[in-house]
């Protein structure tokens, strides 16, 4: 697809016919160009998490140029409203992101691609300018995405340096687009990719981010903030997409940089009662994750935070640090409770290790919820069974059940109707488990993840990760608080039989 300009903007010149050839800006370098960036995401369970990464582009754009953010998370109806907006910027260019491609649930991969097509589709009703498509979402397949959506750009990892240097292409007439990292165009209706950049950004020239322009209600409502302390992760797990968005070489902030945005973020936003720490994994490398609780302590921080934590690498003085440091919670990616099954996910860790974790956030205070992960490639029914008695045998202060889904099951019908039968059997089997361990967080199945449970622990008060407050909210009836499930009285955990 090639991209044009509106021949009625001043500035711009359209030729005839339906499909017309590329045409960039004649006004000079340097000119002020309308940017409108659409944060798309509408994904509010279990919170609404504020757009770190367009706010980051955002920042990144030079001054000169003009800059809206349009956010659609709390649109009743979003595309009419995007529609309206769209009429009254004008913008020249539309740079849309693209958080995710499956919502938190793991259950909406048609609807999360078609609300895309949708939104897309809904722009060039009311604009001939380029669309821009960006963000982790599209970070994970840019050319299937590029094909089925057929934006003009895309940007796949970090649009900081990226999005930048196509505007300018754009304005010098498209001198400059192959030099431009990461970026994919439709040329002769074939995808065109560019290398990736030699070097990622530079985290110490980050910009400051304007929180001024981030809908309220992300505050009023949920009064979490995220911040970033690193980007890229050298782990190897098997399905991970943060490499591919933010690459595998670790890319650390100044800890003192980090604590500024934190207060910064306070001063603009005093309502803030949690911050989430956004990394891929906060406690590696441990140095660094160290030096950040300690910058906290020295300046005597004191809103509660939380964090993803990986089991490699930690240790006792990490957990009271953080704890210190105001961490209230941690949220582990421990997937499987098989070692067999964690080396083929190439996790770098043993179920001791998840275990030993465990055991230091139970001695030193900090809340634990781990993330298991069932029915991944070459699971079988006895592997899911295995991770089901660990999880019992664990019994972490929470634990979030997942069912797999690939994400490519969004774009090939005939790979998600072969692992279907297998994620209706662990389905049927967590369904029978969910009143036996009411602590179980199953998304998949809605339990202890819905809209109606999520508001009442923010309207009782609740803030932070809604995890942290299950065992309060949830009651557990007295016979089963009465029992358990000894080594010697555990009746079979058995999953139906293919």
């Amino acid at each position: 697809m090639s991209i044009w300009l509106n021949s009625l903007k001043s500035g711009y010149t359209h030729p005839a016919g339906p499909h017309p050839s590329p045409i960039y800006l004649t006004r000079s370098p340097g000119a002020s160009v309308r940017i409108a960036f659409v944060s798309a995401n509408r994904e509010k369970l279990p919170d609404a998490v504020i757009p770190l990464g367009v706010l980051s582009v955002v920042a990144s754009i030079p001054d000169h140029h003009e800059t809206t953010l349009i956010d659609l998370c709390f649109e009743r109806y979003p595309l009419p409203t995007l529609q309206e907006k769209l009429r009254a910027i004008d913008p020249a260019v539309i740079a849309v992101g693209m958080r995710n491609i499956q919502n938190a649930a793991y259950t909406g991969l048609d609807d999360q691609l078609n609300y895309y097509a949708e939104l897309l589709a809904s722009i060039r009703e009311v604009c001939t300018v380029p669309i821009v498509l960006g963000g982790s979402g599209f970070s994970v397949m840019p050319r299937e995405l590029m094909e089925r959506l057929r934006p003009d750009y895309g940007i796949s990892g970090e649009g900081e340096k990226a999005f930048p240097q196509l505007l300018a292409a754009i304005e010098a007439g498209g001198e400059g687009l192959d030099a431009v990292g990461n970026l994919h165009r439709v040329v002769n209706g074939e995808v065109l990719t560019n290398p990736a950049p030699a070097a990622f950004f530079d985290l110490h020239q980050m910009p400051k981010l304007d929180r001024t322009l981030l809908d309220s209600r992300y505050y009023e409502r949920y009064r979490i903030e995220s911040i970033q302390t690193k980007r890229g992760c050298p782990l190897r797990c098997e399905y991970c997409t943060y490499p591919i968005i933010e690459g595998r070489i670790g890319r650390t902030r100044e800890p003192s940089a980090v604590v500024d945005e934190m207060f910064e973020a306070m001063e603009v936003h005093p309502e803030i009662c949690h911050f989430f720490i956004v990394d891929s994994v906060f406690n590696l490398p441990r140095t660094h994750a160290k030096e950040v609780c300690k910058e906290m302590i020295a300046r005597d921080w004191s809103v509660p935070w939380s964090c993803y934590t990986n089991p490699l690498g930690f240790d006792t003085e990490m957990a009271e640090l953080a704890s210190a440091a105001g961490c209230t919670g941690m949220e582990v990616g421990s997937d499987s409770g098989c070692d067999h099954v964690l080396k083929r996910l190439r996790k770098g860790f043993t179920t001791d290790h998840i275990r030993r974790l465990h055991d230091i956030c139970e001695s030193t205070g900090v809340k634990d919820c781990h993330t298991f992960i069932l029915g991944t490639e070459g699971e079988t029914t006895d592997d899911v069974e295995r991770s089901v008695e660990f999880i019992v045998d664990l019994d972490p202060f929470a634990a979030i059940v997942m069912i797999w889904i690939d994400d490519y099951e969004a774009l090939d019908p005939v790979l998600r109707k072969q692992r279907l039968k297998f994620r209706e059997q662990i389905e049927a089997r967590l369904y029978d488990l969910k009143d036996e361990f009411p602590y179980w967080i199953i998304p998949p199945l809605g339990v202890n993840f819905s809209k109606t449970l999520f508001r009442r622990v923010r309207r009782d008060g609740n803030h932070g990760p809604l995890w942290e407050h299950v065992r309060d909210l949830i009651p557990v009836p007295e016979a089963l608080a009465r029992s358990s499930r000894s080594d010697t009285d555990k009746r079979p955990l058995n999953l139906p039989s293919d």
